[in-house]
Order: structure tokens, then C-alpha cells, then sequence
């Protein structure tokens, strides 16, 4: 287990389930793909697993937009082959 720091956190490294979701790491992303990594995000820094009733809300709408934003990001990028505007592929 990692020692907690000072602030109550554990480590300064982003969570280990949160995978890369855009090509070539992930042909196809589905909704419960970019919820999974949203939930992950958000309970990495809120600091809970599942929050206490008065805050249900809050986890709940930081969960949507974090998934909104990342199906907007996943939807805007361009994944350019290996080759393409390289030295090699020239």
C-alpha cells in the first residue's frame, strides 16, 4: 500500500485503472468506457471511493462532466499514422 501524505492522499501518481482510450490504444470506446474513466478520475480527486449523501450530487454531476469533456476531447482528436509527418515517411 502507498503511505498517504500529509494532505491524506495517497501517492502523486493518476490512477492506474484510467486506460488510454484513443487510437491505437482503444479501437472502440463505448459510454461505459468513458464513465468508468470519469468515475475513476473524480473519486482520484475527491479522495472518496463513494461520497457521504450530502455530496452525492456534486461526485455525481463532476462524474458527467468529466465524461461529457472526455467524449468532446476523444471525439475532436486526430490520430495521424506513425508515418505521417515523420522524417521516415518521407
Amino acid at each position: 500500500m502507498t503511505p498517504r501524505t500529509p494532505q491524506g492522499g495517497y501517492g502523486q501518481t493518476m490512477c492506474r485503472s484510467i486506460k488510454t482510450l484513443r487510437p491505437p490504444y482503444a479501437e472502440q470506446v463505448t459510454d461505459e468506457d468513458i464513465h468508468a474513466a470519469a468515475l475513476q478520475y473524480v473519486r482520484k480527486i475527491s479522495g472518496f471511493r463513494a461520497p457521504a449523501g450530502h455530496n452525492a450530487e456534486a461526485f455525481s454531476h463532476a462524474v458527467d462532466a468529466v465524461a461529457a469533456a472526455t467524449a468532446t476531447l476523444l471525439g475532436q482528436l486526430e490520430v495521424r499514422s506513425p508515418t505521417h509527418g515523420s522524417l521516415h515517411g518521407r
